[in-house]
């Protein structure tokens, strides 16, 4: 029995050489994470709490031996994401570059707001939002929008990093955007995907535009870290 494309008169397999490695880490846990509040990138920067540089160091330890080794750190441009990749790019011995595209969604008016807050204060805005790709909130940025600058930054990334494997730090809405895109899933998927702070995922792209998701939100390298393996929600 021979194997597909190896039979006679079948077009062999192309070469695809090794994909390029997005390993994805959420930025670690702020004074804003545990309060379950909008936190994007149209309102306070904020630093990560201390409980969030202990899940970033405890993040770095665990880059540090990832097979195949990190080759690059990329961060998003927010304060928290620049923190959490320098402890990890630290570790690696890497410089960190910055990559706008990584941002986390303007949120509008209601950044800083719990789920209910926005709620109460604007309850036709947040249906739509939930309802469409293309509504935004009050102010703020749309999925569509969101993904659009995604996408041109993980094409960019991966032209500059072909073959190689690169550490992406940045927040939940674009992480997972680019999970989302390497299942070929609905905007939808969005809700049905949780990434706890300081959380690693990791995809696969193939040089025929290909991806496979690896593994998503593993928190393991979280259990040695005090009180940080406890997820604290999506913002």
């Amino acid at each position: 029995m021979t194997s597909p494309g190896t039979g006679a008169g079948a077009s062999p397999l192309p070469d695809l050489g090794a994909p390029t490695v997005l390993l994805l880490l959420r930025h670690g846990e702020t004074g804003l994470t545990a309060g379950r509040r909008f936190s994007g990138s149209g309102g306070a920067d904020p630093a990560l709490s201390a409980r969030g540089r202990e899940q970033a160091a405890c993040a770095a330890r665990a880059l540090a031996d990832a097979r195949p080794p990190v080759d690059a750190v990329v961060s998003s441009p927010l304060a928290r994401c620049r923190e959490t990749a320098a402890v990890a790019a630290g570790r690696l011995g890497l410089p960190v570059a910055v990559e706008p595209g990584l941002r986390e969604t303007a949120f509008g008016a209601w950044e800083g707001l719990t789920f209910a807050e926005a709620r109460r204060r604007d309850p036709a805005a947040l249906d739509a939002w939930l309802a469409s790709p293309a509504a935004a909130p009050p102010g703020g940025e749309s999925f569509a929008d969101v993904a659009a600058r995604v996408t041109a930054a993980r094409d960019a990334l991966l032209a500059a990093y072909r073959g190689r494997t690169v550490l992406l730090v940045s927040h939940v809405t674009p992480l997972k955007t680019l999970l989302r895109l390497a299942l070929g899933a609905p905007y939808e998927a969005l809700f049905r995907m949780d990434l706890d702070p300081a959380s690693l995922s990791a995809v696969a792209c193939w040089a025929d535009g290909n991806a496979t998701v690896r593994y998503l939100n593993s928190t393991a390298h979280l259990a040695s870290c005090p009180d940080a393996a406890e997820g604290t929600g999506p913002q």
